[in-house]
């Protein structure tokens, strides 16, 4: 810890770049968070909470100068699944203290895994979960929100169900019930979020449209649902939480802490690897379990890292980690006028929640699977629809996908194939599932065999049975690359699964698809 809080002293001085990235990313984040904190099942104020001094905690230790933390989709929808399947009631104030309880839980999982340098503890759930559990959620996320974007008040019967899916699904086959002002926001909000970085990569769409949704309802006495009062004013810290029910959180808390820094992780690493730089996972699960201890003593519910915001972050020119701490004054300073958004439609809400996690359904690399690995695949479409059945209680579907991947890692051993090669030449093959638990063997299999090999012509790895890859695999392909060059021979990967080539050209593997 003492190494980790010595990482202070590193900040550096702001930048012009970090104040227009700060700036840029609270305009996406304060209507955003308002949304997300919906989705938690919280009032919208508590999403600015979870915007403001989490940010600022965040900025002291993280570890890439791009990533912006606060409230995610993601994280959002697996609060509310915890808090629920904990048996509290939403929007209640037994609600809300529950969900800063769960946001001590992940801080301090955080923290502790950043102090004991156990970062690669996020790759437990190999890429194929990844793929099903984000898809599924994604769909969940999206059902929750239709009915918003509708503008559709569903009967008090069918709002008691429990999946969203179901509530969505009532909500699409009684057109009857759809409000037209509220279809039209949506559209216009969904195209302004999705066409508006084709225009601009810094277009404010999600801002413009709050902006126009907020003007209409004022103007024209709107009829339709509104996020109705939100508390203005800074938050009043404590450590007053309903510490009776951490054995019902306790697991909640900790999916929420390992699946949530999934997304983060892969963003940061991505960058750090395009710009050459050194990134430090466990020095960011520090600094997140920081940020989310810090909202849970001001209010506020889990926080994790965003790849739009990041991204929006990156290109407005920010160089430091100072942009971050940036974001959060300006929400802090806008906690105070707050009350200003008491007219704003749902509907918009619920479109930005659905523009935002449209990119995390993958129908098509779900379907690519089967023509890469029956088994593999299985295992993502298996925690895909125990995804889509489960909620509110989806991390149970994580659960399910992590303990089927050791079943699988157990029938299916990893083994490293040498295939029948031309003279001279090397061609490998790994077959099984590759994942956190193969990940050592994969590096040093591949380097005592390149070792051991006689040849002088080109060295090929075929990965045309692997589903899926993330950073820590392409880190140990990128190791055989390195022997491979040391011994003054080409390598390539042939045959890589989607998604998988801008992953290894980060670590300049070369790649023929």
């Amino acid at each position: 810890m003492t190494r980790q809080l010595a990482d202070v002293k590193e900040i550096p001085r702001p930048t012009v770049g970090d104040v227009v990235g700060g700036v840029s990313v609270a305009l996406v984040v304060i209507p955003q968070s308002l949304a997300y904190a919906d989705l938690a099942g919280l009032p919208a104020v508590y999403g600015l909470l979870a915007s403001a001094f989490p940010l600022l905690a965040f900025a002291l230790l993280a570890s890439s100068p791009y990533l912006q933390t606060g409230p995610v989709a993601l994280t959002s929808l697996l609060t509310a699944g915890a808090l629920a399947a904990s048996g509290f009631e939403e929007k209640t104030e037994d609600w809300v203290a529950a969900a800063a309880l769960l946001a001590l839980i992940v801080g301090a999982t955080r923290l502790l895994l950043g102090t004991l340098r156990l970062g690669a503890v996020v790759y437990l759930m190999a890429e194929p979960v990844m793929i099903g559990f984000t898809s599924g959620a994604g769909i969940v996320i999206l059902s929750s929100q239709l009915p918003k974007a509708l503008g559709v008040t569903l009967p008090a019967d069918v709002e008691s169900w429990s999946n969203p899916i179901a509530r969505s699904l009532w909500a699409i086959t009684h057109p009857g019930e759809w409000l037209m002002a509220a279809l039209a926001i949506s559209a216009i909000t969904l195209v302004l979020m999705l066409k508006g970085r084709s225009w601009h990569r810094l277009f404010p769409g999600v801002l413009i449209a709050v902006l126009m949704a907020l003007g209409f309802s004022r103007i024209t006495d709107y009829s339709g649902p509104v996020i109705a009062e939100v508390a203005g004013g800074l938050p009043s810290w404590s450590f007053d939480l309903p510490f009776e029910s951490l054995g019902s959180l306790l697991v909640g808390g900790i999916v929420i802490a390992l699946v949530g820094f999934a997304e983060p992780a892969s963003i940061a690493r991505t960058f750090a690897n395009e710009e050459q730089q050194v990134w430090s996972s466990s020095r960011e699960f520090f600094a997140s379990g920081l940020a989310n201890s810090v909202a849970a003593i001001t209010g506020a519910f889990p926080v994790g890292g965003s790849f739009s915001r990041s991204s929006v972050n990156r290109f407005a020119g920010a160089q430091t980690r100072w942009s971050g701490a940036i974001t959060g004054m300006v929400v802090i300073a806008f906690l105070p006028f707050a009350g200003l958004l008491d007219r704003l439609p749902d509907a918009v809400l619920g479109a930005i929640v659905v523009g935002a996690v449209l990119s995390l359904i993958k129908p098509y690399r779900l379907l690519r699977l089967w023509t890469r690995s029956p088994w593999q695949a299985a295992l993502a479409w298996v925690t895909f629809i125990a995804t889509l059945v489960t909620p509110p209680n989806i991390q149970f579907a994580v659960l399910l996908g992590v303990g089927l991947t050791a079943v699988l890692h157990l029938w299916r051993r990893f083994r490293l194939e040498i295939e029948e090669s031309p003279e001279g030449e090397l061609r490998l093959r790994p077959r099984g599932l590759l994942w956190v638990a193969t990940n050592s063997r994969l590096k040093q299999e591949l380097r005592s065999v390149i070792a051991a090999d006689e040849g002088s012509g080109p060295i090929t790895i075929n990965l045309d049975r692997s589903t899926a890859i993330d950073a820590a695999i392409a880190d140990s392909i990128a190791a055989g690359d390195a022997a491979a060059q040391r011994s003054g021979r080409e390598f390539r990967v042939v045959n890589p699964p989607d998604g998988a080539v801008p992953i290894l050209e980060n670590f300049d593997v070369d790649v023929h698809v």
